[in-house]
């Protein structure tokens, strides 16, 4: 039986006051809840809006709505930075609709980075449209959409909600089918702004740019509206991604209830290595607490198998007792119905623990949570305060768990917790000059509409560009413009999620009889994450590779359900092409520029997603690639007293803990970037430590590290020095095979670099 629910301030009392809980409980803080602040509606508000919204009990707007509805009728872009549950929706609608309802020729386009957020969005908005009483068309775009409602679509909708993918390949090369849509093309919606970073987000400037090219053809110029949570860049990103400048609306006025979060360290069962209990385990436990107390709890997990883990652990304690359709899992994979079902269970109070994958983080409405897990730390503020606001939506006090795993990342945020609370010091960074995301889009537009002799591209001067394309055959000049004349449809040769078009295409087989194409990824990538028994991970659901043809650029899968990843190793050889940057500091070199990595895969290693220890591995049999990239690199004197052998260990644990710490600077992934030691580097004949991103051309992520060396060194040897273990473990520096203390010389090195 469930107890009677308790408060939340109550059951943290309890918590705080046992000594076993308490030893783990690293750190609680109480964020204060704050006051909701209003402004009244706009004057030229129509009524049936004014109507809508009163109906649901809306009888003026928080500041920050009132503020974008007043930006986007004054003619200017803007980016709103809320989190979540604080009604940012308005800030887009409420234009889009009186901009409609003044003019019924009026079309607006959103953008969702995901087709199941536009799906979802769209269900909000044909409520409100339905509350209104007016006749106002929206429609999703998307590969689902029918061929019979297209045409609709095209000639009759006055709101179109689509992803990138669909826009790049599916209405941009198809523009003259959008004459109604691009002549009169108000607004531009980009909701969640902060998802399009690193190469996915360089592509969508240049479709951004394509788009507005295409409108301004037509003779509109659209308004741009961005919604973002919070990085520490959002305008700077909007501005880079739109080609534009944009208005700031920071100052959130929507109400928040007390929210009690709890920052919990598992206990340690490895002192030497710095292993702790399994953090899945913990969850449960956790979650088990808060389900008995009648907490309805949303948990986070990070990939499909923790979540079915724990859903299965939960149902157990439930058998017998209660109907287990009280706990639900929630993933990619799930049929729509499905999903549909459990958001309602959720909304209505039927489901009372949800385990889900970051596909339930974005804007899906799921009502009112009050407690929230965070398995892990999610890999960026951006996402940790997306999930945290999962629970205490508006008003209701909450409670936000998070649970560190034995990881760098996991460990220090558990050790610095104003992390988490201060201004976010990630910045989302794209890279729209990479040359070969350039060239590929410039073929696009090129196909789109034909380029005069003067004419720019965005902010790029392009008529070399186009010159070069006209003497490769693609492009021909005929009077003072580029005309297409290749037979190719270049929109179909690019995917928006690699920087290359020498793209592995992937291939589940787990159906006999039945192969579907599921993704892609660029070759480079393709070597460590795609080889044979490497376990890929695709929309939170687990495959493992059963044939890689590297001739025809094939990789085979089949799905599987496996408690541990694969993690390859490359020897890797590396060119300084060109050193655009060097600046002497504190007796070493700091150097920017190109570089040439010509990178062999050599064996495998299946590590097992709690321990982090190597259950097995495997050789890869693959040919050597090579790469052009930007890369930063720090080139030092080796210290007298240290030997070969010495240089080598401390360089690659200092390899280890600086690659670890720097998603902690830059919104990426760990794998969009590498860190390189090499004890005498070809080009400087100093023992040189090179980090480099991970994609042909560069997407800026190593320009940004070059900006800011002291502060990556200092709090990468900050961490070493505190880490409880002896001499160097996965928290720190990485497991250490060779004897002595390699753990002390790594931090002395990397204090010694940071000046």
């Amino acid at each position: 039986m469930l107890n009677k629910q308790k408060a939340i301030s109550e059951l943290v009392s309890e918590w705080m006051s046992d000594p076993e809980m308490r030893e783990s409980i690293r750190h609680h803080r109480v964020v204060e809840g704050k006051e909701a602040r209003y402004a009244p509606f706009p004057e030229r508000l129509h009524a049936s809006i004014r109507k809508a919204l009163e109906s649901r009990g809306i009888s003026r707007l928080y500041t920050h709505q009132r503020e974008a509805f007043d930006l986007a009728f004054s003619g200017k872009s803007f980016t709103a930075v809320t989190p979540t549950a604080s009604g940012k929706s308005l800030c887009y609608h409420l234009p889009v609709l009186q901009s409609v309802l003044e003019d019924r020729s009026s079309r607006a386009l959103y953008l969702f980075p995901t087709k199941a957020l536009a799906q979802d969005q769209m269900a909000d908005l044909h409520r409100l449209i339905e509350e209104s009483g007016e006749e106002i068309l929206s429609h999703t775009y998307d590969g689902d959409t029918s061929p019979g409602i297209r045409q609709k679509v095209r000639k009759s909708g006055h709101i179109i909600m689509t992803n990138p993918d669909m826009l790049h390949s599916g209405i941009l090369p198809h523009h003259t089918k959008w004459v109604s849509l691009f002549e009169n093309l108000k607004y531009i919606v980009i909701d969640e702004l902060h998802t399009y970073k690193g190469v996915f987000g360089s592509h969508v400037s240049h479709v951004l740019r394509r788009l507005i090219r295409i409108a301004r053809y037509y003779g509109s110029d659209p308004v741009v509206i961005c919604t973002s949570a919070t990085i520490a860049n959002p305008k700077e990103l909007a501005e880079s991604l739109a080609n534009r400048q944009m208005e700031l609306i920071a100052d959130n006025g929507a109400p928040a209830g007390k929210k009690h979060f709890i920052f919990y360290n598992p206990p340690v069962v490895h002192p030497t290595f710095g292993i702790r209990r399994s953090a899945v385990l913990e969850v449960r436990d956790l979650a088990r607490r808060l389900y008995q107390e009648n907490i309805q709890t949303i948990v986070f997990a990070k990939s499909r198998v923790r979540v079915e883990m724990l859903v299965t652990y939960m149902k157990e304690m439930t058998k017998k007792k209660l109907s287990d359709t009280t706990i639900r899992g929630y993933r990619g994979g799930y049929l729509p119905s499905e999903r549909r079902e459990i958001e309602k269970g959720l909304r209505n109070g039927d489901i009372k623990t949800v385990v889900s994958t970051n596909a339930l983080e974005l804007g899906v409405d799921i009502g009112q949570l009050q407690a929230c897990i965070m398995t892990g730390y999610p890999g960026n503020i951006a996402s940790a305060w997306q999930q945290a606001g999962r629970a205490g939506r508006r008003q209701d006090e909450a409670l936000i768990i998070y649970v560190a795993q034995s990881l760098p990342l996991d460990q220090y945020v558990i050790d610095h917790p104003e992390y988490l609370f201060g201004q976010s010091p990630e910045e989302a960074r794209i890279h729209p000059d990479n040359i070969l995301i350039l060239m590929d889009h410039l073929k696009c537009a090129s196909f789109e509409l034909p380029f005069t002799l003067d004419e720019q591209y965005g902010e790029f001067d392009v008529q070399e560009l186009l010159a070069f394309l006209a003497s490769e055959g693609i492009l021909v000049q005929a009077g003072d413009k580029w005309h297409w004349m290749s037979e190719r449809f270049p929109a179909s040769e690019i995917s928006l999620r690699s920087a290359s078009q020498e793209n592995v295409i992937i291939i589940d087989k787990s159906v006999p009889r039945d192969t579907t194409v599921i993704g892609e990824m660029d070759r480079y990538s393709a070597m460590t994450l795609l080889h044979e028994e490497a376990i890929y991970i695709h929309q939170g659901t687990q495959y493992q590779v059963e044939e890689l043809d590297w001739e025809e650029k094939k990789a085979y899968v089949r799905k599987v359900d496996v408690d541990y990843f694969t993690d390859a190793n490359l020897a890797v050889e590396l060119k300084v092409i060109a050193e655009d940057e060097c600046e002497e500091r504190n007796g070493h070199t700091e150097s920017f520029g190109d570089i040439a990595v010509l990178a062999m895969p050599t064996i495998f290693k299946k590590i097992r997603f709690d321990t982090h220890d190597n259950i097995g591995s495997g050789p890869i049999t693959l040919p050597a690639e090579e790469m052009h990239t930007s890369s930063a690199w720090l080139s030092f004197e080796r210290p007298a007293d240290w030997t070969e052998s010495d240089l080598t260990d401390t360089m690659t644990g200092a390899a280890y803990a600086m690659h670890s710490f720097i998603p902690l600077f830059v919104s990426c992934d760990r794998s969009d970037i590498h860190v390189v030691p090499q004890v005498k580097a070809v080009h400087t004949k100093r023992p040189t430590i090179f980090v480099y991103d991970s994609y042909p051309g560069g997407i800026g992520l190593s320009k940004r590290i070059h900006g800011m060396w002291p502060d990556l060194l200092e709090q990468t040897a900050g961490h070493v020095e505190h880490c409880p273990c002896e001499s160097g473990c996965p928290v720190c520096i990485g497991a250490q095979e060779s004897g002595g203390n390699i753990k002390r010389r790594v931090a002395e090195l990397l204090r010694k670099l940071a000046g």
